[in-house]
């Protein structure tokens, strides 16, 4: 869920000192600006949820198990991935770095039959009984041109969605594709179910575009985000039809993972110096939302994604614009996941 640049060539992004919006400061460090006909609301609180062993880990992703409570966490730099359990500060290693020879962790995602879903960047997707942490299958995106597999969300029917933020295409896994995978040796190719190219803004080739990715939770549309763009996109999956989204108040530039319940939609946004999550107000349909309320502070170092769980987000601090692959730097350490409340 993730932008990653050659440094010679990061894209920083200032966040405008004056916003259209009311702004009063409702915590310590936070700016928090919401438009002036929303009443305020209460106060944010940024604590530190878990920790993740190693010094190195610049953390990407994040998923929760819906039956457990437990939640998974991915490391960029060396495909590591970790298991947080409720009530228990400290992470502990899942699946460790280089497993099945995965080199990067993104996005992740726990269905409901207890599978983990673990996209690497570079290749595709692997796919993971939590139970025994056997391997059951993996999907390649074929050939050698570049790609950046990203991001992913579940729908009701099983089906997997994922980003390509360098092709922009959306793939998409069946369950029936995942069985036949597994009959015939866990391998697949990773094949486009949507492609974006030319309904996309225009992008200079090798722009990073299509990023987090949510399911409503009947099935009915998928949401995407042009995060270099700015602009969010409405997919049905039964139809294939794509429309962009009307936003008010504000755009989405920047804009990661996003987490979607009840109609409001949470929304990272790694911004190196102005470290933002906003949220948004759906209209029933999917096609507009309205901006309520964006949180800015540097105690989210730089948030990648999100999930919210028991009214709190936890929010993953990537650090990436510290010595990791968007700038240098000294990371403050242990890495963390954040919980985010009042937002």
């Amino acid at each position: 869920m993730s932008r990653v640049y050659p440094r010679s060539s990061i894209l920083f992004t200032v966040i405008a000192a004056v916003l259209p919006f009311a702004s009063p400061a409702q915590a310590t460090g936070s700016l928090v600006t919401q438009p002036a006909h929303v009443r305020p609301q209460a106060r944010v609180r940024i604590s530190t949820a878990y920790e993740l062993p190693g010094d190195r880990v610049y953390p990407e992703g994040i998923a929760a198990d819906p039956h457990s409570g437990d939640l998974y966490c991915g490391s960029y730099v060396d495909g590591t991935v970790f298991k947080m359990t409720p009530g228990n500060r400290a992470a502990e290693v899942f699946l460790p770095a280089g497993a099945d020879g995965r080199s990067k962790a993104l996005g992740l995602e726990v269905d409901r039959a207890g599978r983990l879903w673990v996209i690497d960047a570079d290749t595709g997707v692997t796919v993971y009984d939590i139970r025994s942490r056997r391997l059951l299958a993996r999907f390649d995106v074929p050939g050698r041109d570049p790609r950046l597999v990203n991001d992913l969300a579940v729908t009701p029917d099983g089906s997997v969605y994922l980003t390509d933020s360098l092709r922009a295409v959306v793939y998409r896994v069946t369950p029936r594709q995942l069985a036949q995978a597994r009959t015939q040796g866990g391998h697949a190719p990773l094949t486009p179910a949507f492609d974006l190219t030319g309904i996309l803004e225009p992008h200079p080739p090798g722009t990073v575009t299509l990023n987090g990715i949510v399911a409503h939770p009947s099935g009915r549309y998928l949401l995407t985000v042009d995060m270099n763009g700015g602009d969010l996109y409405r997919i049905n999956p039964s139809t294939g039809d794509v429309h962009k989204v009307g936003l008010r108040d504000h755009d989405m530039s920047q804009a990661d993972g996003m987490e979607l319940r009840n109609g409001t939609l949470w929304v990272a946004h790694p911004i190196p110096g102005a470290n933002a999550i906003s949220r948004w107000r759906l209209d029933p349909d999917g096609g507009a939302a309205r901006m309520e309320r964006r949180l800015t502070d540097q105690a989210l170092r730089l948030p990648t994604t999100l999930i919210r769980r028991h009214g709190k987000l936890y929010v993953v601090r990537s650090q990436f614009d510290k010595g990791g692959p968007v700038g240098p730097g000294t990371p403050q350490t242990p890495f963390t996941i954040a919980s985010v409340e009042g937002i």
